[in-house]
């Protein structure tokens, strides 16, 4: 019998395979004008702190969203909804970012794909329903993979087309394929969780105060605050700065996402396999700080190509293990609340990441900015060793 929050009967590969597709779909869609996105903000007119904001927002509304997306998927028992309520929303973003353009337009839009992201919730949960129990780091790598891939090809797709093109037609791009994502994500299979004693109010609590939970949310609050800040976030800037194109632009942000991908494949088969989920995270995370702290002293796109390949890698392995961690030890009809109050709690990071390093670079530059995220990445290498050793026996 198998242990698993929908039917015994799985879905068969043809599911499993539709549904990376969408994944990756979603994440293109979200991610088309990513390369061009902070330097764009910055040419309406927005200073490093209103840039920051704008970024953020995209955290911001993931931080006030996923924990109640969350509780209404665990309580309605559903999934599929919130997948194709997540390309609707994408759709909508990107289209607003393009027909509204201007700093405050920025703001909303960007915000509006922060409540579709938010949805991310759904889509994790329901694919991990398709493996069994036992199989949590093999299913979340897999999606983390999809993830990434739709990243990767939108950012490269999305860097070429406004060389190209112009920068507007990032956001047309991201908008076309939300709306075949959307199509897509009607055929998506599942199967309804066999009905149960409703979640109550007290169990739900519970889940959110967690130790094992928390800590690892905290780490990816430090995780996505270096993230957001550096790749997500001016990055792309200092690439401006010392000449680098569109297309270069997209490529930074390409090459920098395709080690992740790779990482986050071997994440569960080798590397937490073979060197325990601690030593992985401390690693990953003291790989990101380096990398952080080499992008403002880099002169040339090769360097930066370099360090920042080695920085994707570094994240890859740091994210899914945490990610995998949040449910783990999670009864399979409070999956989807668990992933909603680590999605929410680590989107604190994606907000004041931005946010914070754009009034650092304000007040002192952009050098102290990227030098005060290094130090963020290199504290969280500290903390994850000081604090998975005992989680490592329970989770």
């Amino acid at each position: 019998m198998l242990n698993d929050e929908n039917a015994s009967v799985k879905p068969k590969g043809g599911s499993v395979a539709l549904f990376c597709i969408i994944t990756a779909l979603y994440w293109f869609s979200l991610y088309a004008y990513i390369p061009i996105f902070t330097p764009y903000v910055e040419s309406l007119g927005a200073g490093h702190t209103m840039t920051g904001l704008i970024v953020g927002s995209y955290g911001l509304a993931q931080l006030l969203l996923r924990i109640p997306l969350g509780i209404i998927s665990d309580r309605l028992r559903k999934r599929k909804i919130f997948v194709s309520l997540g390309m609707l929303l994408s759709l909508g973003s990107s289209l607003g970012l393009w027909l509204v353009p201007g700093v405050w337009g920025a703001l909303i839009f960007r915000g509006l794909a922060g409540a579709a992201a938010s949805t991310w919730v759904a889509f994790t949960v329901l694919f991990s329903s398709y493996f069994n129990e036992g199989q949590a780091q093999k299913a979340i790598g897999t999606i983390n993979a999809f993830n990434s891939l739709g990243q990767m090809l939108a950012t490269f797709a999305g860097g070429w087309l406004a060389q190209s093109v112009g920068w507007p037609s990032t956001f047309i791009l991201a908008a076309i394929v939300g709306a075949i994502g959307l199509v897509a994500s009607l055929f998506v299979a599942e199967t309804r969780v066999p009905t149960k004693q409703p979640i109550q109010v007290e169990q739900l609590l519970k889940v959110g105060k967690s130790v094992s939970l928390l800590t690892v949310s905290g780490l990816a609050i430090l995780s996505q605050f270096v993230t957001f800040a550096t790749v997500f976030g001016f990055t792309t800037v200092h690439a401006q700065s010392i000449g680098a194109g569109e297309f270069e632009m997209g490529l930074l942000t390409l090459i920098s996402t395709l080690p992740y991908m790779l990482a986050s494949t071997l994440v569960g088969s080798v590397f937490a396999t073979r060197f325990g989920e601690r030593r992985t995270v401390t690693i990953g995370f003291a790989i990101v700080a380096v990398c952080a702290a080499i992008i403002p002293f880099t002169r040339s796109m090769s360097g930066l190509y370099i360090s920042q390949a080695i920085g994707g890698f570094g994240r890859g392995m740091v994210f899914p293990v945490l990610m995998g961690l949040s449910i783990k030890t999670v009864e399979p009809d409070k999956r989807a609340t668990a992933m909603g109050f680590f999605q929410a709690i680590y989107a604190v990071g994606m907000f004041v990441g931005p946010f914070l390093v754009g009034l650092i670079s304000d007040a002192v530059g952009l050098t102290g900015g990227f030098l005060a995220t290094a130090a963020v990445g290199a504290v969280a290498a500290f903390v994850a060793w000081a604090s998975l050793k005992p989680l490592s026996r329970s989770i």
